[in-house]
């Protein structure tokens, strides 16, 4: 059967290669668009046996022609034996498998064009126009295939190099605030020389001398003593001011118990501390007195511990109270030191001077100098009249005796050392800003 099929085709085509090229153009063109339809269509199978039987038609003869059999032996001949005979063994034959192949490779003609340009040789000036409309749906896909590549790499390239210099700009501002730390420490020594700024960096705000350098001299009994002194300076708004600290000590024969049970030491180490505030120098100038000036020494942060005892067995007999004599021995060195600031005197004794009136004048002299005298009364009673002439100091005329009220008194006590530090340096306070001020209006301060 289908060897039969395709001598008779071949005859066709002889047949109407003989007729006349302008009739059979006309018919071939027609009849090859109705063929194509059903290809197409996926409907071609119905039309393909009902002309079957008509075999001797011209008609279906040259309908035959235009279907794609001719390209197919070029190509893939298998291919395209394969659905014509199809259709003829439809109804003879079960060939389930060979229709199954069929509808499976159906897809394909479908989205390729190309077979539909194969059979399009042959006529040679109907095949163009149909070429035309098939290479149309094909540049519509093109151009989706090609924009998709493009856009998909713009995409990530773009953000990859713009984020890239994000990240080496970050790191060096990060290596620019490395040297900051460095100036942070250098307020650290700052307190040492200038009083403004010291209260940022040390415990005590004001300090003329770091916390730090205390520890390391003067041990935990003279930390606790410069902190507290500190405390009290800035309650009485003497916060970074400066000034010289003296200590002047009896001598005279009842203040033997002090020096021996270690009050006087006690004493000496508080007035180190209360210098570490207001002196940058670390010294206090020291004068013991008794009938007369028995010596000048001083301690330091360096050189305190058990200096007071040392200092004291030195100075040999111990006598009376002559406050005049030890008055004039702080008013020499004051001012052979050249010191500009004022001084802070801490003047220590346990009774009244022998000579008052002297004691008197050598007071209301000193008060022209930027030199303020705070009386410590060791022993007896706050009732005892051992104290009534340094009590009375606050009467002296002003400024009829003296330019200023340059005095101040307070009793420690019969047991001094109890006497906490933070009312020691409350009491030593008591009266030192007020002195500043009226000796400033006085022109006795610069």
């Amino acid at each position: 059967m289908v060897f039969g099929f395709f001598r008779r085709r071949r005859a066709a085509k002889a047949a109407a290669a003989e007729a006349a090229a302008g009739n059979r153009a006309e018919t071939t063109g027609a009849e090859a668009a109705s063929s194509t339809d059903p290809i197409d269509a996926g409907g071609g199978l119905a039309t393909a046996t009902a002309v079957e039987p008509t075999e001797s038609a011209a008609s279906t003869a040259v309908t035959a022609e235009p279907v794609t059999v001719p390209e197919p032996r070029r190509d893939t001949p298998e291919a395209v034996v394969g659905p014509e005979p199809v259709v003829e063994v439809m109804p003879e034959t079960e060939p389930a498998a060979p229709i199954a192949p069929v509808e499976q490779t159906a897809p394909a003609p479908t989205t390729d064009p190309e077979p539909v340009t194969e059979p399009v040789t042959e006529p040679v000036a109907e095949p163009e126009s149909t070429v035309e409309p098939v290479s149309e749906p094909v540049a519509e896909r093109e151009p989706v295939v090609e924009v998709m590549p493009e856009t998909e790499p713009a995409a990530p390239i773009a953000p990859v190099e713009q984020t890239a210099p994000a990240p080496t700009t970050d790191p060096e501002p990060v290596t620019e605030p490395e040297p900051e730390p460095e100036p942070v420490a250098e307020p650290v020594a700052e307190p040492v020389v200038t009083p403004a700024s010291a209260g940022t960096t040390t415990e005590e705000p004001g300090a003329a001398i770091s916390l730090e350098k205390v520890k390391a001299a003067g041990g935990p009994g003279l930390v606790k003593m410069y902190k507290s002194a500190g405390v009290s300076l800035e309650k009485a708004g003497l916060a970074g001011r400066r000034a010289a600290v003296y200590l002047v000590l009896d001598r005279s024969g009842s203040m033997r118990p002090y020096y021996k049970d270690g009050t006087v030491q006690h004493l000496a180490e508080q007035a180190l501390a209360l210098s570490a505030n207001l002196d940058d120098d670390g010294v206090v100038p020291v004068v013991f007195f008794s009938t007369d000036v028995d010596g000048v020494a001083e301690i330091s942060l360096d050189n305190h511990k058990g200096r007071i005892e040392e200092l004291h067995n030195a100075c040999g007999h111990m006598g009376r109270t002559n406050y005049h004599l030890a008055m004039q021995a702080v008013v020499d060195h004051y001012t052979e030191s050249g010191a500009t600031d004022p001084a802070f005197v801490i003047f220590q004794t346990d009774g009244a001077p022998t000579s008052r009136t002297a004691a008197k004048q050598a007071l209301c002299a000193a008060a022209k100098l930027p030199l303020f005298w705070q009386f410590v009364g060791f022993g007896g009673s706050a009732d005892s009249n051992q104290f009534d002439f340094l009590r009375k100091l606050d009467t002296l005329a002003v400024p009829r005796t003296r330019v200023v009220d340059n005095a101040g008194f307070f009793h420690a006590g019969d047991d001094p050392m109890a006497m906490t530090d933070n009312r020691l340096y409350k009491q030593l306070m008591a009266e030192f800003p007020e002195w500043l001020t009226a000796a400033r209006e006085a022109g006795v301060i610069r």
